[in-house]
């Protein structure tokens, strides 16, 4: 028993003293442009503002329609409910895997009766058997094999984490998106219903003169293909707006269905210039650079796994209990056993098994190395192109502005020198054409000049942070 006792004591110390193998994780050096392209160079107040990414979702989008619909989504979207499953999978992982470090106890009790039958030299009997046992059962972790795969597992959760808080922002992104594209489609019905009113009043006119004969049947021609022109964009611009409100109920976990409306198009607060902050703080605002790096952490700590299967792997194991063949004695007499001591199992050979093993979780180390400097300069394209975006959306949001413009100045005047009779309605037909052209093309202007800056928000990381 003190041998025992001894050999247990000095294992548990070169436990405790016990090393582990495979690399520590170190952040990799990576390329961090010291500004993002097309930031505003020359905007003082947009460099001292803090970064868009900082601000809350609800700072960003000022709708209170659309703020309902965004606080709808995070709470019934599949996606992100699906994403919040992963969290609760990888957390039971990670207690699987850490359960691998402790001690395993467990007990047994049985009873067992047999009987012999008599032969011609033995009389047959019976026996009732009784047995309760408590084993236990450690795999010393000295190599740090279970260290190294709770290390890996607990990052796996982190990224699990991250990536949920990704689907966050890219909820948040896809309702808005569709919100504005929705009050883009509702402004465009808006003008084509106004011009198809206005057409048709035009119309009965030119028949009335027609009929007159103060106009020929060209002019009443020419007049209905405005109508028509005008009517034919309603049903497909209303095919779109039923199938964004279905995409919008959707992504709010609903049934198909109509969206309430909040402020019009072009009553949308946005600013006029975006301050996207420091490029070497994406690398903690963006949660799929952070999920990224988790999973490198992950898979640097699985080559630890790896390397501790070439040593040996060192186990105390035990066994206590009570056995009689007279259950009234069980507890007393000479029926007590147990049996306590070390193991210990050296791999000799495995045919180039652990060592390729050790391979595979060096190159997908390097895999994820290379995943995760590829997401940061993605990332910083997606800030760059973005930027970029809304800079360009708004300059031509402002000439088309000044185009429709001029084009309801031209159609006006063009309907004057008809009425005055020095032009043909061919020239009415044009101008009028190209003003209803111009509304349209207006409304799709401020509708992408929104959705650039949802890109640029999204791209900075922003929306996760509630």
């Amino acid at each position: 028993m003190q041998r025992s006792r001894a050999l247990i004591a000095v294992t548990l110390a070169f436990c405790v003293s016990g090393c582990t193998v495979g690399p520590n994780y170190k952040r990799p050096d990576v390329d961090v442009p010291t500004t993002y392209r097309a930031a505003p160079a020359n905007d003082a107040a947009a460099n001292s503002a803090p970064a868009l990414g900082e601000a809350k979702w609800f700072e960003v989008f000022q709708d209170e329609q659309l703020q309902n619909l965004i606080r709808v989504a995070l709470q019934q979207n599949f996606d992100l409910r699906i994403a919040a499953t992963r969290v609760l999978q990888a957390q039971a992982q990670l207690g699987i895997t850490r359960a691998d470090q402790f001690p395993n106890l467990s007990a047994g009790a049985g009873i067992g009766t047999s009987r012999q039958a008599a032969t011609v030299l033995f009389h047959g009997f019976e026996e009732t058997t009784g047995q309760i046992s408590l084993s236990a059962s450690w795999e010393l972790d000295f190599w740090g094999k279970y260290r190294r795969a709770t290390e890996a597992a607990r990052a796996n959760l982190l990224a699990s984490e991250w990536g949920r808080r990704a689907v966050v922002n890219t909820v948040i992104s896809n309702v808005a998106t569709t919100y504005f594209e929705l009050r883009a489609l509702d402004l465009q019905l808006e003008i084509s219903k106004q011009t198809l009113a206005s057409r048709q009043d035009s119309l009965k006119l030119e028949q009335a003169l027609e009929q007159n004969g103060s106009t020929s049947l060209v002019d009443v021609r020419q007049s209905e293909q405005l109508v028509y022109t005008a009517s034919e964009t309603i049903p497909n611009v209303e095919r779109q707006i039923e199938q964004d409100e279905n995409l919008i109920n959707i992504l709010l976990g609903r049934n198909p269905g109509p969206v309430e409306r909040g402020r019009k198009l072009t009553d949308q607060p946005h600013p006029p210039s975006i301050p996207p902050g420091l490029p070497s703080a994406l690398l903690e605002r963006r949660p799929d650079i952070q999920q990224a790096e988790a999973q490198l952490i992950a898979a640097n700590a699985q080559i630890g796994v790896a390397k501790a299967a070439f040593y040996p792997d060192i186990a105390l194991t035990g066994n206590a209990g009570y056995q009689t063949l007279a259950l009234s004695k069980l507890f007393s007499g000479p029926s007590s056993f147990w049996t306590v001591g070390p193991t210990l199992t050296v791999p000799i050979f495995t045919a180039g098994k652990l060592r390729s093993n050790v391979h595979l979780t060096e190159a997908q180390q390097q895999q994820a190395l290379l995943t995760y400097q590829q997401t940061i300069q993605q990332a910083f394209r997606d800030v760059s192109d973005s930027l970029i975006a809304y800079q360009k959306n708004r300059e031509f949001r402002e000439q088309q502005e000044l185009l429709t413009a001029s084009a309801e100045d031209s159609a006006r005047l063009a309907q004057i020198r008809y009425e005055a009779g020095v032009a043909s309605y061919l020239e009415v037909l044009t101008n009028d054409t190209n003003f209803f052209a111009a509304q349209l093309n207006l409304a799709s202007a401020q509708q992408n000049e929104l959705t650039a800056l949802v890109q640029v928000y999204n791209a900075l990381g922003g929306g996760w942070v509630q």
